[in-house]
């Protein structure tokens, strides 16, 4: 028995008072002989064609248009059918139903990419981007997914791994001739391929992590002093009354998050509370979730004032790397400063007042830029996963540039860069487990 995929979904068409569209689509082998038992003869592709939908029994279920796609030219690489009928549930489920009669059965979650992927149509990475796509919470992020659904994103990282395996070649070559009197490992150039080659990562790694904030929104830990103004901020930004703020210290206690959006780009705000030596143990076990905050924030948002600014940078030292810098420097109204911004002791420091609300439109650009906004064309969307393995595939590079300073370590540096290779690989699925296949396309809905 030949197997073909199906599943259904349905959209509303988006003309004001326009009937709903059902769609049910089909792949696989069985597909010719479908299309033919429900046409009642062979269709030309890529025609659309009217025809009506009949049950077992002859009897009329709904009438639409049916559109034939042969493989390979086609979503998933095979024979796809497109049944466009009225949007009811009701006629939906019994055309699906039908369908299923005449040798097929329903397709799992994200079965149609996954197809496509296996079927050399997308790589792992386009893939991914399909379900980023349908999930996009802004125009930003659906411009981003659209873009490395286009393969950006994955002709970055192939053009990577082309430079990682000449210089892989470069340094194979120099060990298969050990007896030679001229140090091979010594040549600069292989220093310069790897420092050029790291230097590439580097850039793919910044915009990798803007593509995961404009796919996943900013998440922004806001901490400082008690009374510095993080709730009054918290408050502005969101545009309501949303945490509490008194003038005793100490008001915040656990980490209050605030989902919103800045002209379509999402953003999570965490308050928390601050950070101050304390004997209060609730207050003191607020300390140490702000901590714990940081570590999976985005950006650090430190809220301070002149007074305290130098001293509270302190907190910054125990940041993790790829972890963005802002000081708020609050409060300006009580000193006459003017509100501004500039570039200081590497991170962006901004005068305001949240009382009055100067300089927080310059906070709120500086949060869509780092978010990713203005990113351009070719800004991609990217996971939490290409991140991890480009850090990973960072670290090989470094071990393999300290194995070729020692000279007498080609070997080592020869597998450090062959693990590289393996892990860009990983991104693209050149290299992929089954396992995390699965994980990957489990996550789709049920219309991918």
């Amino acid at each position: 028995m030949s197997e073909a995929v199906v599943d259904t979904i349905a959209a509303i068409a988006s003309a004001p008072g326009a009937a709903g569209v059902g769609v049910v689509r089909v792949s696989g082998p069985a597909v010719p002989a479908i299309a033919q038992r429900l046409l009642g003869r062979i269709p030309q592709p890529r025609h659309a064609h009217l025809a009506a939908f009949r049950d077992a029994d002859g009897h009329l279920i709904d009438r639409g248009l049916l559109l034939y796609f042969p493989a390979p030219a086609s979503y998933t690489g095979e024979h796809v059918l497109e049944l466009q009928g009225h949007g009811s549930s009701v006629l939906l489920d019994a055309l699906l139903r039908r369908i299923c009669q005449l040798d097929a059965r329903l397709a799992r979650a994200g079965e149609f990419t996954e197809r496509a992927f296996l079927n050399g149509k997308l790589d792992l990475a386009q893939a991914e981007a399909v379900a980023d796509l349908i999930a996009a919470r802004s125009q930003a992020a659906a411009r981003a997914a659209l873009q490395s659904m286009e393969g950006v994103f994955s002709r970055r990282v192939e053009a990577l791994l082309q430079r990682l395996i000449a210089l892989r070649v470069h340094i194979e070559a120099a060990i298969d001739f050990p007896e030679e009197e001229i140090d091979f490992l010594a040549d600069p150039a292989i220093a310069n391929q790897l420092a050029a080659v790291r230097a590439e990562l580097a850039e793919l790694q910044r915009e990798a992590r803007r593509g995961l904030r404009l796919n996943d929104g900013l998440r922004v830990a806001i901490i400082g002093r008690p009374n510095a103004g993080k709730s009054s901020l918290l408050n502005a930004l969101a545009g309501s009354d949303r945490a509490i703020v008194n003038a005793a210290a100490g008001t915040t206690r656990d980490v209050l998050r605030e989902s919103l959006s800045l002209d379509g780009i999402a953003l999570e705000l965490a308050d928390t509370a601050g950070l101050r030596e304390t004997d209060d143990e609730v207050e003191r076990e607020g300390v140490r979730r702000a901590h714990g905050e940081l570590q999976r924030a985005d950006v650090a948002l430190l809220v301070t004032d002149a007074t305290h600014a130098g001293a509270d940078l302190a907190w910054f030292a125990t940041l993790p790397a790829g972890v963005e810098r802002l000081v708020l420097i609050n409060k300006i109204d009580l000193g006459g400063t003017a509100a501004h911004s500039e570039q200081r002791e590497g991170c962006r420091w901004l005068w305001a007042s949240v009382k009055t609300g100067a300089g927080l439109d310059q906070l709120r650009h500086q949060l869509k830029q780092l978010a990713g906004a203005g990113s351009g064309e070719g800004a991609f969307s990217a996971r939490r996963r290409h991140l991890l393995a480009l850090e990973q595939v960072a670290a090989q590079l470094d071990a393999a540039a300290c194995a070729l300073h020692a000279r007498h370590a080609g070997e080592l540096a020869a597998e450090e860069l062959r693990q590289a290779q393996h892990t860009l690989g990983e991104i693209t699925g050149q290299y992929s487990s089954d396992d995390l296949l699965g994980a990957i396309f489990s996550s789709f809905c049920i219309g991918k």
